[in-house]
């Protein structure tokens, strides 16, 4: 008899019948593992245009002058596909970070810290270089 059918035959009680795997399946600690796990792996297929999109254009503007470049970088769809690299890449990093961190640094306050100074520090970056972007498209 499984621990379910026991549970009701012996309290008289409705129990759920689901499996404790059911039960906790997608939910990490923070109850948001899937979330986290589907972006991650969102913003590396994003990356993989971006990225060779990217190479691309630096290989075919790699010997242009400063003009010539940020004259490209103004044109919108190019500024809005460095935006994106920018904003994928950035997001990415601090998502694999934050898994590394909560695999490796032992104690909750020392990984909340380190988990807030990467989140902060990406963002700041990532900020960074989307205003680069923009200063140069403009």
């Amino acid at each position: 008899m499984s621990q379910v059918t026991k549970s009701v035959a012996t309290t008289g009680h409705l129990a759920v019948m689901r499996s404790q795997l059911g039960q906790v399946r997608g939910l990490g600690s923070a109850k948001s593992g899937v979330h986290h796990w589907w972006v991650q792996r969102l913003t590396a297929i994003a990356l993989v245009p971006l990225s060779l999109w990217f190479i691309y254009a630096v290989l075919v503007l790699k010997d242009r002058p400063q003009p010539e470049v940020a004259h490209w970088i103004g044109m919108p769809i190019n500024t809005v596909l460095l935006i994106a690299l920018v904003v994928a890449s950035f997001h990415h990093m601090q998502l694999g970070l934050q898994v590394v961190i909560e695999d490796y640094v032992h104690g909750d306050a020392a990984r909340l810290i380190t988990v807030v100074l990467v989140k902060g520090a990406s963002f700041v970056l990532g900020l960074w270089a989307a205003i680069s972007v923009l200063r140069l498209a403009f």
